[in-house]
């Protein structure tokens, strides 16, 4: 005899227990998405998504960031962008550089090795989450990315009230 295994939010039963289903849905889908695209930037470039993530916020800031920007853009702690910086700047895809106008901050920036090869994994990168989001229609996901637009903008106006 074969037991189904139920998730969480399959579990949960009843019309009062609707927007929970829908946080565990939302939540189980990311994570899942986030580690099939671990995965391949692990299997296909020997990366993490957190490299991937640093590296994508230097591309938006060619004249670099700091340490600090850093962190916050990538919503990670100082410790961890210090560990990840000095692991890309020893592959050479980054360099620190003491602020002209701060000697106790650090200016990080994308070198062009690093360049080509965040360009690289961003191709992979859109044509992975293209194939993961590949069941839903063009309708479907213009109608998903609104539906979450909308909470995006309560949970904001949520936080500042």
């Amino acid at each position: 005899m074969t037991v189904a295994v139920l998730d969480p939010e399959t579990r949960l039963q009843g019309d009062d227990h609707e927007a929970l289903r829908l946080w565990l849905r939302l939540f189980t889908c990311t994570t899942m998405v986030e580690r099939t695209i671990d995965q391949m930037l692990k299997r296909e470039f020997g990366s993490s998504l957190a490299r991937f993530d640093v590296l994508a916020q230097l591309d938006r800031a060619p004249e670099g960031l700091r340490m600090g920007e850093l962190s916050a853009a990538t919503l990670t702690t100082n410790g961890n962008v210090t560990w990840l910086v000095a692991a890309l700047e020893g592959e050479g895809h980054v360099t620190r550089r003491t602020a002209p106008d701060d000697r106790r901050a650090t200016v990080v920036r994308l070198t062009a090795n690093g360049r080509r090869h965040f360009e690289a994994m961003a191709r992979q990168h859109e044509a992975t989450v293209a194939h993961l989001f590949g069941t839903l229609t063009a309708t479907e996901r213009k109608a998903m990315h609104t539906l979450l637009g909308s909470v995006k903008q309560h949970l904001r106006l949520e936080r500042t009230a």
